[in-house]
């Protein structure tokens, strides 16, 4: 249908209101589907109470089995999304997570197969999927390159509000109900009034409303912009051309896998750990889990900032100095396995900060490197890697290791992940995120 065009002295007045409504609409958005994302991860510990019969790495295979299913529906449906209506297509995969993690907490008898816990979690994986790639269109159509960097950093830091809200919601959910199905069920509720409202703030790409290309509005055009940049690629374009051939994506990609594995090898072993191995209470160990989550909002703006200002565009460099102080950070976390709990909530905190910087920055650079038409299909290309072979391992993998080689075969692997992350990254140090103007 075509849309009359805003007449131009009003275009920067409705630019900034479209903006900032799909801004909040992506920011809430995301962050809600956090909520209903990891809430396993919180349960495992009344589920091995409940149900002695089954082994920490068990339960890591329904962890695996989410990771793989997000990793692999991330990159399949950034192309669906790269096609399709943002303001649809975030709410509707959010509504359907909520679905399945209501049903997670208020029906226990799942719990009494291993089997359907672990096809709910990948059900709950494929719908996560729908998340990421109508928020990385909605960033390419309505900011440029110029200002990118800021723009998702600070966006990023919306999924750690909603990562760290996760556990505050299931403590408070806990208390109210006295059951510990509240962890998923009181989560599943709040996101899903989120979906809502983010369907009413969300909007689809500028030319839909009768705006010029954000190109355009901004003068702001990357080195690859051309005359049929603004038409919808097929998806051999978006694949063969743009995306599979892109020797920096892949570097990217593999480095992710690692970031990954530290990342979910982290927090999403936080209760076990920390109940099961130093004797902590829930509320105690929720504690820091939050604290890992929301130490990744300062954290994230800083390495965006790092990136723009300090690399001037250069994202490579940010990655590495952020991953070498996380090697840092998981040490002190590792030489604490007998210390008190301060020192874990700061070793946790520490990791937070650093951590999300090099996520956030893997996914900028993905979409720094291809045409915005590809940009969902790219940085699913790099959350496939990340989620499949990263995140997918943390959750098995880091249950496997703690059965069979105790806690310190689990922090000395991710060690050695940090490493690999630092040299993949290095080999991406000669891009840069390029605009020019007309």
């Amino acid at each position: 249908m075509h849309v009359a065009a805003v007449a131009q002295e009003d275009v920067d007045r409705e630019y900034k209101r479209h903006r900032r409504s799909v801004y909040a609409g992506i920011f809430i958005g995301y962050a809600a589907y956090y909520l209903v994302r990891n809430n396993l991860a919180l349960a495992i510990p009344d589920i091995l109470k409940e149900h002695p019969q089954y082994t920490k790495a068990d339960l890591g295979w329904a962890l695996t089995g989410t990771s793989i299913s997000y990793g692999i529906s991330k990159f399949l449906m950034g192309s669906v999304s790269d096609r399709s209506n943002p303001k649809y297509f975030l709410p509707l995969g959010l509504l359907l997570s909520c679905v399945l993690m209501a049903a997670s907490g208020a029906f226990k008898a799942i719990y009494a197969s291993l089997a359907l816990v672990i096809v709910i979690q990948i059900a709950n994986g494929w719908v996560q999927g729908m998340g990421w790639p109508p928020c990385g269109k909605t960033m390419v159509h309505w900011f440029s390159t110029r200002e990118r960097g800021r723009v998702v950093s600070f966006w990023n830091v919306g999924h750690n509000v909603g990562g760290g809200l996760v556990a505050t919601f299931a403590v408070l959910g806990v208390s109210l109900f006295h059951d510990w199905g509240a962890k998923f069920y009181v989560n599943a509720a709040i996101a899903a009034v989120v979906a809502v409202v983010a369907f009413f703030l969300m909007r689809d790409t500028p030319q839909a409303y009768g705006l010029p290309p954000v190109e355009a509005y901004k003068n702001d055009y990357p080195s690859h912009y051309g005359t049929g940049e603004e038409r919808t690629f097929t998806y051999r374009e978006i694949f063969v051309e743009h995306v599979l051939t892109n020797k920096y994506l892949w570097a990217i990609a593999i480095a992710n896998a690692f970031i990954y594995f530290v990342r979910y090898g982290v927090v999403n072993w936080i209760p076990t750990y920390l109940q099961t191995a130093k004797g902590f209470s829930f509320n105690q160990s929720s504690t820091g889990w939050a604290l890992y989550e929301f130490a990744a909002i300062p954290g994230t703006i800083a390495c965006g900032w790092m990136s723009d200002t300090v690399f001037k565009g250069r994202r490579a460099p940010a990655t590495i100095l952020f991953m070498s102080l996380t090697l840092v950070a998981v040490v002190a976390y590792w030489m604490n396995l007998h210390g008190p709990l301060w020192i874990d909530y700061v070793a946790l905190f520490s990791i937070g900060f650093l951590i999300y910087g090099p996520i956030m920055i893997v996914g900028l650079h993905a979409l720094d490197l291809v045409p915005k038409q590809a940009a969902g299909t790219a940085a699913g290309f790099t959350g496939f890697f990340g989620y499949v072979f990263g995140s997918a391992i943390a959750g098995s993998g880091v249950g496997w290791i703690a059965d069979h080689f105790g806690w310190t075969g689990v922090f000395a692997t991710m060690i050695a992940c940090c490493v690999l992350t630092i040299a993949f990254s290095a080999m991406t140090l000669g891009h840069k995120a390029e605009s020019a103007t007309r």
